[in-house]
This record gives C-alpha cells, structure tokens and sequence, in this order.
C-alpha cells in the first residue's frame, strides 16, 4: 500500500489540531525536563557513562502481555491487562513495579507498525504512567524467574480524547544493586483501539475463512468394488482430530461472519476417510481407523457452512503462478488446470450439501502479474484475488481504496489488505504474540476506517493454512471487531461487486516484479512435464478398459495433486509424489501384456502360430489389436501377407490364446515379431520377438516320393501279370482225361517260387513296416513325447 495512504482524506478540526500540539508539547516537556536534569539525578558514584543506560537498560526485563480484554475499549469499559515479567539480567530487580502507559494516538497506518518495531523505553514517546494507583506492586524479581501480574483500570482514567488508535505501553520499573534508583527496565507496546460511538461511515469488511490441506491421498486404490483408496500418511487424521489445526478453523470459523474458501480436495480426502481406507507405512499399507473422526469433522463442517458464502478452489489448488511460469510451455498442462476447475463444484455439493462460487482465483500470497492473471482465468474463474503488496497504489491515494477494481479483459482483481492480511503469521503458539496479533490487527482497521468519510470494501485474505494458534488468534480479533463500532461484514462476491475508486491502480505489475522468495519456491518446468508423461500413459491405458472411470477418476485426481500449491518448499516430496503416480500407473498398465514366446520350429508348408495375451486385472480390456508381423515376407507369410490383425478382448483375471495361419515358401529362420496397439494405432506394451526356423519339402524329396510310387505301380502290374499266367497254366493241365483226377506230386502241381506270396515268418510283421518292399516312408517323423529341443512344434 502506497505510504500516502496511511493518511485522513480530510484535515482535523481546529480543536483537535490543537489539543495535539498541547499534547505533545506536554509529553516533550518531562523529556526535557529529564535530559537536563539526569546527570543531576543520578546517585553518587554513577559515572557519566552510565547514564545511556537508563535506555539500554529497558531491555533488563521482558515483559509479556498475555492477556488484555475488552480488546476494543467503549464508554465505562475497564481495561484490564495481564501477563508476565522475567528477569533476565544477572542481578535482581527491587522495589520494581507493572504500570500502563497510554501514549499518543496514531493517526496513520505506518505510525502504528513503526510503534509495533519499537524495542526499549523512549522517555517521552512512551507517555507517563497511568494513575500510580494502577499498578502491580513486585517487591523483589529474581534473575531467570517470570512473574504474573494482572492491573486493571477505568478507561476514562487513561484520558483517551478522540475516536482512534492509542499507544499501550506496559513498563517494569525498579532498580539494581548496580543501578540504584527508579527506571524502566522492561517494556512492551501494544495498542488500544478507542472507539465508543458507532461510525458514521463503516467500512465493509470480507474475511476470507480458508480450508486447505497438503496432499494426503495416492493414486493407489484396492481391486474392489469400493477401490479402498491408500493414503500417503495418517496426518489427515491429526488435523481433523479435536484440537487439532482443521478441527480448530472449523469450530473457531463456525460463528464468524466470514466466506469459506475450500479446496475440495481436502473434502473428497476426509469423505475417503469416512469408508474404509488404508494408510502407507514402513513401505506396507495398514487399515484406517479414524472412520468416526473423520464423520465428525464433516458433520460439523456442514453446520458450520449452511447459510454461510462458500467458493471453491480448483481441486487440489492448483499453483497458478507455477503454471502460468513453467507450465504453459508444456502441452497440457492448462487442461489439467481445467479439469481441476470442473470437478471443484461437482465435489463440494456432493459433500458440502452447497452450491460454491467457482469464479475466483487465487495466487500464492496475492502476488500477480500478467501471465499469472491470464492462467488464473483460462478455467472460467473471472476474479483474481491479490494483494496491495503486489498490486501497489501508485496514484497517490490518501486512503486505502476499496478491493475491487477492473484489470482488463472481464477480469476484475480483488486486492485483499496486506497489513491485516498478514496480521497472523508467524509463530503465534504463546499467548503474548497472539494477543499483539489481534491488537494489532484491530488498530490497523480502526485506522483504515478513520482514514476518510468514504464508505469502502476491504478484503482479508489471511495465509492459506493457518495454524490452530492463529486460527484462534484470528478468530478473537474477528469477533472483537464484528462488535466494533466500525466495521461490517460482507461476503466476497459483494465486494468483487464493489464500485471501483476511480482513483485506484488498475495496472498489473510486470512479470519482473513477482517477489524472488516466491519464485524460488515453485514447481519445475520439469515437473509439468513429467505430469504431460503420465497423462499420455493413462490416455493410451484407459483406451482398453472396459470400465475406464476405475483408473480416470484416481489417476485424473493425482494430478491434480502433483500441482498442488502445498508442494511449495517441499521439492522434494513433490518429485516423490510425481514418481509414486507415474510408476503405479505403469504397474496396472504392465499387468496387460503379451506372454513370451520361445522359437518355434516350421515343417511344412504351412501351419499355425499361437500368441497368447494376459489380463491380470480384476476388470476386462478391450479395443486391443494384436498384430503379428514376419521381418521376412518372402521366407515366411502371415495370413497371407506380412502381418496379420487380431481384435483382442480379454475378461479380468484371464488370457486369451489367437493363432495365426503362416504359409512358408523358403527354407531358413525368420524373425516374427508380436506387438499389441490401441484402436487408434499406438503400441501397447511390450513387443514380443521370436525366430521361427522354416523347414520346408525340397523338389529332390518330391522327385524320390514320385519314383516310389512309379516303383509300386510296376509291381503291382508284374505281380498280376505273373498269377495270370499261373492260372493259364492250371487250365491247361486240367483240359485231358487224366486232369479228373487229383494231380499229387507231379512236377506240374508243385508251387514254383515266386507263384504266390512269401508265407510269414514266425514274427509278426511290426506295426508302420512298409507291406511291400516297394510301400513309400511316411512323410514325417513318428511324434514324440521328447522335448523339441530349442524350437518349439506349431500347429499344423
């Protein structure tokens, strides 16, 4: 915010004018008062060097304010102030007492963070102690020891005047055995803000209440019908748990007049929790038990949300200014910004029971610049919430403008405040800090509030994930100030609406100015890549499943998570994450695939080879082509041509067996290679290679078969032509008077060789031995139960 803004739009009145002067004409008077008379006034024995101490010295003690209620003061409040003292010199303090010092009133936004930088006691600056009546009496305070105290005085004791902020400083004031006489040894400032009539113009303020989360959930699920979703950790569990950081935004947001800014991922993870889930650990997964934390926890995010404005973030909150610097270059990545912005209403509804505005954008920390606006509203979003430290007042504006102003294209920013913004960041785990915070905080929006009789719409947009400490911080500030006098609250949608002032910057800084520790901190280009890897791998594998929304909703949800702006700072679980996703997407992509084959052994012209696919998954694939293809289309044919095409379906759990007909026509080994690809063409997994050895009947084989068979046509014709003339001859024999009778043993009626068949052995003839001499070989080789050595016997 420019500096110009910190001051009124209007002059004070005379009367005012005046009564400050006097005021610090008062206060100026004791300060020199005492620079003239210190010398005098130190004890005897004190050198001259000594005297600077008596400032040094008021950091001897600290002092914690723990406590200070009312946190805005009203007409017959009393004030009450409480905390603690510890000494942490090395001599004990005496006589020592805790006063209030009400100091001058802060009429700007930057006197109020100088007075908050502030160490040590400054005479003068720091006003006079209240009423001595009014304080806490500390006889002795001992070295390393801390000490309570508690004062509490009428307000109209501390002589406020006008509406507006007031110092509070609260001082320890004693004596050494070193330093004996009255000084102020510790001290710690805080402020008051003074505010008893209700404003005649209050300002409109919109809270930003976020619930964001790391990434919990993997990209693994079970085989079941309910696919058991695998947590990274149980972390999730701890932050929803009583007590715990998103235990304590709900409970404490739940009666604030504030807009709930969601990431649904963090709903679709606790509604995970809500069913069975398991839980990685010590490289196993073990079953979630946190079903009823996590039932709780939504239950009272729906209480707390009914009635309430509600905007969803993209899923998972995607790193705009991440995307927008190293992601634009790598094709895809702005869908995968898309898809996360379509599925971020559908979720918070289906969990929420809401209808959420999905119209903003949010960078990290409000930081913008152009490309960074122009990724924020590629995916519908046309509001961008920044911050004035980012888009700075250079118009030379005497007020804080209103958050809304147009930036160009139907683009409207909505610049939160970065003082109240940051109001709660850091460590805030001790009471003291805490209670500085909302004090703070409350001044700095009195002071905005007092800056001009304009009416204007202030946005709050506090750091993405709070802690539970400053979740309760905020929300005591939060409802301190939603019974102030000048302050209402307004929804963020109201004021996107907002008039623009005129006078307000409009202009998006340069892609130069974006803040060096943010750029530090963003994802890769690297990574996008990577995440444009595995988004083409889960492209190719959903391609053949039957129900492919099994492995499109997880794996689409991954992600998005691999985007996320969580990873901020954490490089190295971010690449962790990414490879977790790409690996367990190309273990389910693996469990389809070809089995090996070993050589395979041809004889014959022709045959059939078999190549089998596997499904190991628990659901069907289809849309698969097969192919099996000879390297050598001369030696060897498939099905008639080089290569040959199989549709493949396959059921979960199963595998499938297609043979291919092959026709030889050379003699030699061919290479056959066995490739399944998608229907679009893109190969699928591994290739199968293997040799198929051609043995085919030669010419010389036919020609030896042919004269085999001429040989037993000759003999056949001998043999009839020879038992023809046998008969002859019989007939002959039988034609006179003595052939009426038998014929025993004349030469006629003895057998000749060769007139009749040879009479067997006494061993019968062995089953496959050619009848004949001249009977032809079989063809091939008697099978065998023997392993086929190397090759392998295909179908014929």
């Amino acid at each position: 915010m420019a500096e110009a803004a910190d001051f009124q739009g209007t002059s004070p009145s005379p009367a005012r004018r005046w009564l400050r002067r006097t005021g610090a004409l008062l206060a100026g008077t004791p300060l020199l008062a005492g620079l003239l008379q210190l010398p005098a006034a130190a004890p005897a024995g004190a050198a001259g060097p000594d005297a600077p101490q008596a400032v040094s010295g008021s950091r001897t003690v600290s002092v914690a304010v723990d406590s200070l209620t009312p946190s805005v003061l009203g007409e017959g409040d009393t004030l009450t102030v409480s905390g603690t003292v510890t000494n942490n010199g090395k001599r004990p303090v005496t006589d020592a007492h805790v006063g209030l010092r009400v100091g001058p009133e802060l009429d700007t936004r930057s006197e109020i963070d100088s007075a908050a930088e502030r160490s040590g006691y400054v005479p003068g600056a720091d006003g006079p102690e209240v009423d001595g009546k009014y304080v806490a009496k500390i006889a002795k305070l001992t070295p390393g020891v801390a000490q309570p105290f508690s004062i509490s005085v009428p307000v109209d004791k501390l002589d406020l005047g006008d509406d507006g902020v007031y110092q509070l400083a609260v001082s320890l004031s004693g004596q050494t055995s070193a330093q004996q006489w009255e000084q102020v040894l510790g001290i710690q400032r805080t402020f008051l803000p003074w505010h008893p009539d209700e404003a005649d113009t209050r300002t409109k303020t919109t809270v930003l209440w976020p619930l964001v989360s790391t990434v919990h959930m993997t990209a693994e699920t079970g085989p079941g019908e309910q696919q058991t979703p695998v947590f990274l950790n149980d972390d999730l569990a701890k932050e929803i748990s009583p007590g715990g950081r998103l235990d304590q935004m709900v409970s404490q947001g739940r009666d604030l007049d504030v807009t709930w800014v969601i990431d649904p991922d963090l709903l679709a993870s606790v509604d995970a929790m809500t069913r069975s889930y398991r839980v990685r650990t010590d490289g196993d997964t073990v079953a979630g038990t946190n079903q009823a934390v996590a039932k709780r926890w939504l239950a009272a995010l729906q209480q707390a949300v009914a009635g309430k404005e509600v905007v969803a973030l993209p899923f998972a909150d995607p790193d705009l200014a991440s995307l927008a610097h190293h992601g634009t270059s790598v094709t895809g990545s702005l869908s995968q910004l898309k898809a996360a912005s379509d599925v971020a209403a559908v979720t918070v509804e289906t969990v929420l029971h809401v209808t959420p505005s999905t119209d903003f954008a949010w960078p990290v920390e409000g930081a913008v610049d152009p490309s960074i606006v122009k990724v924020a509203t590629s995916a519908g979003a046309d509001k961008v919430i920044a911050r004035s430290d980012s888009l700075k007042e250079t118009g030379g504006l005497t007020y804080t403008p209103s958050a809304a102003r147009p930036i160009g294209g139907g683009t409207t920013a909505v610049v939160a405040d970065a003082r109240l913004s940051t109001a709660f960041q850091g460590d805030l785990t001790n009471a003291s800090t805490a209670t500085l915070a909302v004090q703070k905080f409350l001044a700095q929006s009195l002071a905005l509030n007092l800056q001009t009789g304009k009416q204007r719409s202030i946005v709050v947009a506090p750091q993405r994930m709070p802690t539970a400490e400053q979740a309760q911080a905020m929300a005591t500030a939060l409802t301190a100030l939603e019974g102030a006098g000048w302050s209402q609250a307004q929804g963020l949608t109201a004021a996107a609406k907002a008039k623009p002032d005129p006078g307000a910057t409009r202009k998006v800084p340069s892609g130069s100015a974006y803040r060096s520790a943010l750029r530090k901190q963003q994802l890769p280009r690297s990574a996008f890549q990577q995440i444009a890897t595995t988004q083409d791998r889960l492209q190719n594998f959903q391609q053949i499943l039957t129900d492919e929304s099994r492995v499109v909703t997880p794996f689409g949800r991954a992600m998005n998570r691999e985007m996320s702006t969580s990873w901020r700072g954490r490089s190295t679980d971010a690449s962790a994450f990414r490879q977790d996703v790409e690996t367990h997407l190309g273990t389910l992509a693996e469990q389809v695939g070809l089995i090996p084959k070993s050589d395979t052994k041809l004889s014959g012209r022709t045959a059939t080879i078999p190549v089998t696919v596997q499904n190991n998954l628990v659901q069907g694939v289809d849309h698969l082509v097969l192919r099996l293809t000879s390297t050598n289309s001369t030696r060897l044919k498939i099905g008639g041509n080089a290569y040959q095409e199989r549709q493949i379906a396959v059921s979960g759990g199963h595998a499938q067996t297609v043979k291919f007909t092959t026709s030889a026509n050379v003699n030699g080994q061919t290479t056959v290679i066995a490739q399944l690809y998608t229907e679009d063409g893109r190969p699928y997994g591994d290739r199968v290679t293997f040799d198929v050895k051609v043995t085919e009947i030669t010419a010389a084989v036919m020609l030896v078969i042919g004269g085999g068979v001429l040989l037993l046509v000759l003999a056949g014709f001998r043999m009839y032509t020879q038992r023809k003339r046998a008969a002859a001859r019989e007939a002959e024999g039988d034609g006179g008077p003595e052939g009426q009778g038998e014929a025993v043993g004349t030469p006629e009626n003895r057998e000749e060789p060769g007139d009749r068949p040879e009479k067997e052995s006494g061993t019968d003839a062995r089953a496959g031995d050619p009848q004949q001499p001249s009977d032809p070989a079989p063809d091939t080789a008697a099978e065998s139960a023997d392993p086929s050595g190397t090759g392998e016997r295909v179908d014929r």
